[in-house]
């Protein structure tokens, strides 16, 4: 079922009431569901490589705290900080500043930042490995089942 835009996500402890989130795709709601936006959000970097695996590291131990909490609202956001330190790292990789558009509308030619693509490859070895990830995969299932 897709991401629910409706829900007033300000005021919605989504801990409290894990039965009101959707899965979505990819990165739907990363910014928007509470309590873990905030849990998260301060530990999402990808500026440096080094600043890059510092934050996986951090996101990754997150998500097996909320596994052992049996939180798997905790374990899916984690999963989608996780994926969205490669996708943006992926971005500035290919344009300098993060945009991909110039100011009239036309696609900016690719200017490739190593320094990005390191840090990108960093948190996509982890998103790869929770793709893949049997419990996380079985949870997952479980949650679309019983609250679509």
């Amino acid at each position: 079922m897709a991401f629910d835009y409706d829900l007033d996500y300000k005021n919605l402890d989504l801990r409290k009431h894990p039965e009101l989130y959707r899965v979505g795709k990819g990165e739907q709601g990363v910014l928007l569901v509470e309590p873990y936006k905030s849990e998260i959000l301060p530990h999402w970097r990808f500026k440096t490589p080094e600043i890059a695996q510092e934050s996986c590291d951090k996101i990754s131990e997150m998500f097996e705290d909320y596994r052992k909490q049996d939180d798997f609202v905790g374990m899916d956001m984690a999963r989608k900080f996780i994926q969205m330190g490669y996708t943006r790292a992926r971005r500035y990789t290919n344009y300098k500043g993060g945009r991909k558009y110039n100011e009239d509308g036309s696609i900016k030619e690719r200017e490739i930042d190593p320094v990005k693509a390191e840090s990108a490859a960093i948190f996509k070895k982890r998103w790869d490995e929770i793709r893949e990830d049997e419990d996380y995969l079985k949870r997952k299932k479980k949650h679309q089942k019983e609250f679509g």
